[in-house]
């Protein structure tokens, strides 16, 4: 009976892990400052209709070497995806995030950031998934990338998106599964100007 007990629990588990996302991370935002937008009842959103004048800055590596920096990408929405490769809801969002990057060709930029592969990893998945923009290797040196959204507005879980303006300040946060329509919308908020 506890085997059969245990047999039906993991795909619940398994459920339960793609609805809320694969890890809980870092503390809560300060009381206050964020709207609560109506999510997908998969994805927890925050939008932040005055961003604070804290910008986000960050670099990384990717896979092969190149050193990518938030500073390059000023004047562009930015959207940043926190992911890692063995994440069910990782590997479930990304056809979503790479349609969505080549839609917004020239006009927005995706960066994704590996909380906990080596680059071998990373670029396997990224071929794998046919990712059209660079992801950072963010568990060398110490979770760069990860320390520095903290400091601003904190992942919640893996995956976590964040939608940066121009100015690189958090205007909104999606925690779980990516939803298309409502991160469109975020963007679309982004690039207007009207995040709510």
């Amino acid at each position: 009976m506890r085997r059969r007990a245990a047999v039906l629990a993991a795909p619940l588990l398994a459920a339960l892990l793609l609805l809320t996302g694969c890890t809980q991370a870092g503390p809560q935002g300060g009381p206050g400052d964020v709207q609560k937008v109506a999510g997908d009842g998969v994805a927890g959103i925050d939008q932040w209709k005055d961003p604070s004048s804290q910008v986000v800055d960050f670099s990384g590596r990717t896979p092969d070497g190149t050193t990518i920096t938030s500073k390059q990408y000023r004047g562009k929405v930015v959207v940043v995806n926190f992911w890692y490769a063995s994440c069910p809801p990782c590997i479930a969002e990304a056809p979503t995030l790479s349609s969505l990057a080549t839609e917004y060709k020239g006009d927005v930029q995706f960066v994704g950031v590996n909380v906990s592969d080596d680059a071998d990893t990373t670029a396997l998945f990224e071929r794998n998934h046919k990712t059209p923009y660079p992801s950072v290797v963010d568990q060398d040196g110490g979770a760069s990338v990860q320390l520095a959204f903290a400091q601003v507005k904190p992942p919640k879980a893996v995956p976590s998106t964040f939608v940066l303006d121009r100015k690189g300040r958090v205007t909104a946060r999606m925690v779980g599964l990516a939803n298309k329509s409502n991160l469109n919308q975020l963007i679309e908020d982004a690039l207007d100007g009207t995040a709510k």
